[in-house]
């Protein structure tokens, strides 16, 4: 579908539209009513529209880091906006302007092969670039936030459309304004600025190892990156799944050195001064959840940081799971986990 602005309004709706395929999760979910955005200019027109009449809306890109419910109420925007722009590119910088809908992983592998390296420890990502900044999605001593000069949306509550700074954009980890104001900002473009000076970024063990005396080429990241995580993560074509589901919780120093006087083998990074990053898929493993499976729904056998679908899960399934994990961890770690993706 790509329609013109003037004719986007609640008659071009499509009903009951199955989600399965958008969501990674593969939980059987459909929209009341549905209508892809392909273009930016679509949205001021049907939002007034869809207020106008009083019905819940929602926004949904690739549904790689999302829960749904068995229906979505009201109006489902599914953003599609396509496009990749190279605004400027100099001795010291590249600007890029990229679609919301465009894939995030499709994104990093085009920027290598355009000769803009910097965000190759982010690859293999799911999801789409829109959504990136809403989580500030990070992978292997990264973050999306390091990259982005600003993001192009529509404020629902100013009715008009926005650019906002990286400042403006409140980064922190696994956090944003956009997730601090759920449906109040829709993402239509992001503006990416990747430096020319470049160096590899190897801090994270696995990287360190791999790389040991070696001075890789940013597509030989890429590639370790690729592998590492398949090697780590299901296919969401196979096995459903939403990456991560928790957050790795951050600590305190004493907290940190508290637990590993009780747990010498407990794995933790640095983070801000005074604090720790401890690596939540070893609490959980430790817990006994790794590999367990409850109905149509468990705890990867390879990874204990990620919940699968196996066919037929619900989000009050996964949820449920969910709960239990994080009870187990906070009675026998003191830590609460946080859920990353986003619950409808």
């Amino acid at each position: 579908m790509n329609l013109p602005s003037s004719s986007t309004t609640l008659a071009n709706c499509t009903p009951k539209l199955g989600l399965l395929q958008r969501n990674t999760l593969g939980i059987e979910s459909y929209a009341e009513q549905a209508i892809v955005i392909s273009k930016s200019e679509q949205i001021p027109l049907l939002l007034q529209d869809i207020k106008a009449h009083g019905l819940p809306w929602q926004v949904l890109g690739g549904g790689s880091n999302v829960v749904l419910p068995s229906v979505l109420p009201g109006i489902t925007l599914l953003i599609d906006i396509a496009g990749k722009e190279v605004l400027s590119s100099d001795r010291t910088e590249t600007l890029i302007r990229v679609g919301a809908g465009e894939h995030w992983h499709d994104f990093v592998q085009w920027t290598l092969a355009q000769g803009f390296p910097g965000m190759e420890n982010l690859a293999l990502i799911p999801g789409t670039v829109g959504a990136s900044p809403i989580q500030n999605i990070g992978a292997y001593g990264l973050e999306v936030a390091h990259f982005i000069e600003n993001v192009q949306a529509f404020d629902t509550e100013k009715n008009g459309f926005v650019t906002l700074s990286n400042r403006e954009c409140e980064f922190a980890y696994r956090d944003s304004y956009f997730k601090q104001n759920p449906n109040r900002f829709i993402i239509t473009q992001v503006t990416f600025k990747l430096p020319k000076a470049w160096a590899p970024k190897l801090t994270y063990a696995e990287l360190a190892k791999q790389f040991s005396n070696q001075s890789p080429t940013p597509l030989e990241i890429f590639n370790a990156v690729c592998a590492i995580r398949s090697s780590k993560l299901p296919d969401p074509k196979v096995l459903g799944n939403a990456g991560s589901f928790f957050q790795n919780p951050i600590v305190s120093e004493a907290q940190c050195t508290e637990l590993a006087n009780q747990y010498p083998a407990i794995v933790s990074f640095p983070d801000a001064v005074g604090q720790r990053k401890l690596a939540a898929g070893w609490l959980i493993d430790q817990c006994g959840f790794k590999g367990k499976r409850i109905g149509p729904v468990g705890v990867y056998d390879k990874q204990a940081l990620v919940l699968v679908n196996y066919g037929g899960g619900s989000a009050q399934d996964i949820l449920g799971l969910a709960k239990q994990i994080q009870d187990k961890v906070q009675e026998t770690f003191g830590v609460q986990l946080q859920i990353e993706p986003n619950i409808f």
